[in-house]
């Protein structure tokens, strides 16, 4: 069986051309925000336009598209897409250029918002979009880079190539999470987008990640030049880019690592109910960087996401079926105790089911 490629997709619902889709990326480190901004958006969307989301997660599970859908449910004008896995424009824009294609096609949008994962190599991404294939489909507009702005004090930030790649790609640079600063943090981001050069680009304050929607628009000019400096890309390997079927358990377990991070999560079929009051005790008791999941409960579905301040829930419309994904910085993850605890992770979580299935 042939491998596809770039060059071999077949084109873009050729009935009803699609041209020049207005394209954001939006981006920004583990725990920026990303998901809470896009999700404003969607709810403040021009009630007659259909909008898009290509979501990117470093973890083999992927939970950011179901969050997405979860909070979309009954809404005909927002489409998902996601690309689980690490960094989308590995393996020579291949997932991210599938994944668009099919996207576009059934979405036929009037924007298309793209999230890469926080871990991922923004500057490839760019030049996925501004390659030749894709110049006529889409018109690349504002990037937005999401910084929470306490973190310019932690080197593991600053001094993180990808934290960096995405204050060189922004437009316009957007300290999340402003509610919760104690004062100063916004002027040190400031310094810091002049220290990478960067004295052009705007940076705005957002609480509660309410962005304004006419930061979308307008020309990326960080695109067009990283477009005209685009070099050879890079490649992880890999071109497995459905999800693994669940196995007759409904259990399925899938492990990644890079740039410095390791991800576990877990999927669950749908039959397999949570029970409430155990699995949000499991969760608040967790120890991690980062994790976002949506469960089926005895109480409903909901939607969960951590990311070093507090764990968030929100009620979900629906899911397909029960997902988690937690992330550990190497750091963590190299040690001993750190890779006992996920076998205990995993038995915890079976523990909280309200029956076997």
């Amino acid at each position: 069986m042939n491998t596809p490629t770039v060059a071999n997709l077949p084109p873009v619902a050729p009935t009803q051309p699609i041209h020049s889709v207005p394209t954001n990326i939006i981006t920004g480190f583990l725990g920026a925000g990303k998901t809470t901004v896009i999700l404003n958006l969607l709810k403040n969307k021009p009630a007659a336009e259909r909008w898009a989301v290509l979501v990117n997660e470093f973890g083999e599970i992927g939970v950011d598209g179901a969050l997405i859908e979860g909070q979309q449910a009954n809404d005909a004008d927002v489409f998902v897409r996601e690309v689980p896995g690490g960094c989308m424009c590995c393996a020579a824009g291949l997932p991210m250029q599938i994944a668009l294609t099919q996207l576009l096609r059934k979405a036929k949008p009037d924007r298309l918002l793209i999230e890469p994962t926080g871990l991922g190599h923004p500057k490839e991404v760019l030049q996925v979009l501004m390659a030749n294939h894709n110049k006529d489909l889409l018109a690349v507009q504002k990037c937005i880079t999401l910084v929470d702005a306490r973190k310019i004090a932690d080197r593991r930030y600053t001094e993180h190539d990808i934290f960096n790649q995405q204050i060189d790609i922004a437009d316009v640079v957007v300290a999340s999470k402003q509610d919760q600063y104690a004062g100063g943090e916004l002027e040190g981001l400031k310094d810091y987008v002049v220290s990478r050069n960067r004295a052009s680009v705007p940076v705005l304050g957002v609480a509660h990640g309410n962005l304004n929607l006419a930061l979308l628009s307008g020309e990326s000019l960080s695109a067009r030049f990283i477009a005209a400096a685009a070099g050879e890309g890079h490649h992880h390997g890999g071109e497995n880019f459905e999800p693994m079927p669940l196995p007759e358990s409904g259990v399925l377990r899938a492990d990644n690592s890079g740039v410095g991070h390791r991800s576990v999560g877990w999927r669950f079929a749908a039959e397999k109910v949570f029970d409430y009051a155990r699995l949000y005790s499991w969760l608040c008791g967790l120890e991690v960087e980062r994790l976002k999941g949506v469960f089926i409960t005895s109480k409903g579905v909901f939607g969960y996401n951590f990311s070093g301040d507090a764990l968030t829930e929100m009620v979900l419309d629906d899911c397909l079926e029960s997902r988690v994904e937690v992330i550990l910085a190497n750091r963590d993850a190299a040690n001993s105790e750190a890779n006992d605890i996920v076998p205990q992770w995993e038995a915890d979580l079976l523990a909280c089911l309200r029956s076997s299935g």
